[in-house]
């Protein structure tokens, strides 16, 4: 009788005897050449190793801002002008000889556009005949009456000299002259005002985006244990690898969510951006299907302040760069609590500038200042202080430091790292178009997609045959879908440190 063995032998699935062969054991080895051929069962160390700590990087935004709900394709939001009338001008006589308004002497200016840079057009600017004036460029300065206003062009007369040219003005290329409005002069018996300047402001838009993401496994996968213990940042842990994968998935894409609201962009006009063809996306968003949504560094650089201050050069020129920072706060809203979130070669450099600037005491340690004790180790990190009349609390930005985040982007390309950013604390007040009044908001804020019948905010949902059968799929789909975008109010307030 003759027998077929197709198998190879009954040793090629486990030894019938008592023998240390190859085949009597799974190779499951980690590193070396003996694997499980050996006799002896290493130690295995079920626990997964967290040698990355919380690998997290969200929670910027919920210390510094809020989150609100939104029904409508885009958020729109308007933002008080300056009160006082100061403009950028261009000197277009400096002597005014001909009299233009019926005078020997003066000067003529154009004025080309508000201090902000907003774009303004030249009939709306609010010079108005009778008003007394500061021009200045710098060649000097005078006060001056403005006799005629017609368009953008406005006629002066100095009050101290006969011409512009006499107290130092000279012509200038446009916007190296500034004008500001101080006040009136008119005579006695005279007609009042022929117009009103009305209140001005701007207004704002944003739009959301809509993100997804999705984690699959198979239901033969989700069966099987394995023998690492898994945990990760949202609880979960056990013996099943699955947990891990879908918990890392749904970590990742709630990382996404906030850096999502700090890089995004919204298309210009020279992008291909549609989704469809080359043809670019209006830039005036006036589409709800645009694609793009304006973050937090693209709106600090479109409507805020940069800086490259602290640049960790010496405590000395370091604090000349924040008094920089400060002077051009004064030039906005000077709001006084602010908040700093810097990479750590920043948060480093304003600590030695802060300790030089207190260098007192026994052994240059100024105890009091530090609120150290002689017997106790030097604490050189500082987690606020105060400078002139702002408040600054300071905080390391794990996403800037993180080399699977920002750090790695800083790292390659050191020109235009950012470094961090200043933002200022407390709330503004707004008017809001959709509910057509004044509301008080966070400078800093999340307006996410949600109604009665659905919110978008953060939903996930189960698709497949495992655990509750839902179709006839033989795995299980998460999947994850949020919609939202960033409203930063008085940008003009935040500071981008690059």
């Amino acid at each position: 009788m003759a027998i077929s063995n197709p198998g190879g032998g009954l040793n090629s699935v486990g030894a019938a005897t008592k023998q240390t062969l190859t085949s009597n054991y799974i190779d499951f080895r980690a590193s070396g050449t003996s694997g499980w051929a050996q006799q002896y069962l290493p130690d295995l160390m079920e626990k997964e190793a967290e040698v990355f700590g919380n690998r997290t990087i969200g929670g910027f935004l919920e210390q510094v801002g809020a989150e609100e709900s939104m029904t409508a394709d885009q958020v729109v939001w308007s933002e008080q002008g300056r009160l006082h009338l100061a403009y950028k001008c261009t000197i277009a006589d400096v002597n005014d000889i001909t009299g233009g308004g019926g005078d020997a002497g003066g000067g003529i200016l154009t004025i080309t556009d508000d201090i902000d840079g907003s774009g303004m057009t030249a009939a709306n600017h609010g010079i108005r005949v009778n008003d007394t004036v500061i021009v200045a460029n710098s060649g000097g300065t005078v006060k001056c009456l403005v006799e005629s206003v017609s368009d953008a062009t406005v006629d002066v007369m100095p009050y101290t000299v006969a011409t512009l040219e006499d107290a130092g003005l000279t012509d200038t290329t446009a916007g190296a002259t500034r004008v500001l409005v101080y006040g009136s002069e008119f005579g006695k018996g005279t007609d009042g005002r022929s117009s009103a300047n009305a209140p001005s402001f701007k207004s704002f838009y944003n739009k959301p985006i809509i993100m997804k993401d999705f984690y699959e496994i198979s239901g033969s996968d989700a069966s099987q244990i394995g023998w690492i213990e898994v945990s990760g940042e949202d609880g979960q842990n056990g013996y099943l690898w699955y947990l891990k994968a879908e918990g890392d998935t749904k970590s990742r894409f709630s990382d996404y969510m906030e850096m999502a609201m700090i890089e995004s962009e919204r298309p210009v006009a020279a992008s291909i951006i549609d989704g469809t063809s080359t043809t670019a996306i209006p830039a005036t968003g006036s589409s709800s299907t645009d694609y793009g949504t304006e973050g937090l560094f693209a709106a600090i650089n479109n409507r805020g302040n940069v800086s490259t201050g602290i640049t960790g050069v010496n405590a000395a020129t370091d604090l000349a760069e924040f008094d920089a920072m400060l002077a051009e706060f004064d030039n906005q809203g000077a709001i006084e609590e602010n908040m700093m979130f810097v990479n750590r070669a920043t948060s480093l450099a304003m600590d030695d500038m802060l300790a030089s600037m207190n260098s007192y005491g026994a052994g240059g340690t100024s105890y009091g200042v530090f609120d150290n004790e002689e017997d106790m180790a030097l604490n050189l990190g500082f987690s606020g202080f105060r400078r002139g009349s702002y408040d600054f609390y300071k905080s390391d930005w794990k996403y800037l430091n993180d080399k699977g985040t920002r750090g790695t982007i800083n790292d390659i390309d050191t020109v235009n790292a950012v470094r961090g950013a200043v933002i200022p604390a407390g709330v503004s007040s707004v008017y809001d178009q959709n509910l057509g009044k004044n509301l008080k908001r966070p400078f800093l804020h999340v307006r996410y997609r949600a109604s009665q019948t659905d919110d978008r905010k953060m939903k996930s949902w189960v698709v497949g045959s495992v655990g509750a059968t839902t179709s006839g799929l033989d795995a299980m789909q998460i999947h994850y879908l949020s919609e939202r975008c960033l409203v930063v109010q008085g940008a003009n307030n935040f500071m981008l440190l690059k």
